[in-house]
């Protein structure tokens, strides 16, 4: 069973930026993808962006151009870099891993870390 670890997130203020990671805790072989979703308050799960370990990108289409997903090859860590946050960007960001290409590609994540609380407030 992998467990996937973040960290970063606390409080941002707004405009600030947003830096976080997520290693799995095992020596385990090349994850196929990694990623990050967000759930705010009152809100449901939602992708922000995710990467292969190719390092093809995938992004939601709000998050675009304000996130940046990244992984040094194919290491089990993955990185999440945000610029100009906004309160809206308060959530609880969960770090995510899919094992296989048909997984990846259907959605189904298989491995969910136990998220970081982001709270962006002067």
């Amino acid at each position: 069973q992998v467990q996937l670890v973040e960290s970063g997130g606390g409080l941002v203020q707004p405009g600030g930026s947003l830096r976080l990671s997520c290693s799995a805790s095992e020596d385990y072989p090349s994850l196929y993808a990694m990623g990050w979703h967000r759930q705010a308050p009152g809100k449901q799960r939602e992708l922000v962006a995710e990467i292969t370990n190719a390092g093809s990108t995938r992004y939601a289409k709000s998050m675009k151009g304000r996130f940046t997903v990244s992984r040094y090859g194919a290491e089990n860590t993955v990185y999440l870099l945000a610029n100009s946050v906004e309160p809206e960007d308060t959530a609880v960001y969960y770090c995510n891993a899919y094992l296989e290409f048909r997984s990846y590609l259907s959605g189904h994540v298989h491995y969910w870390g136990q998220g970081t609380q982001v709270t962006v407030s002067s």
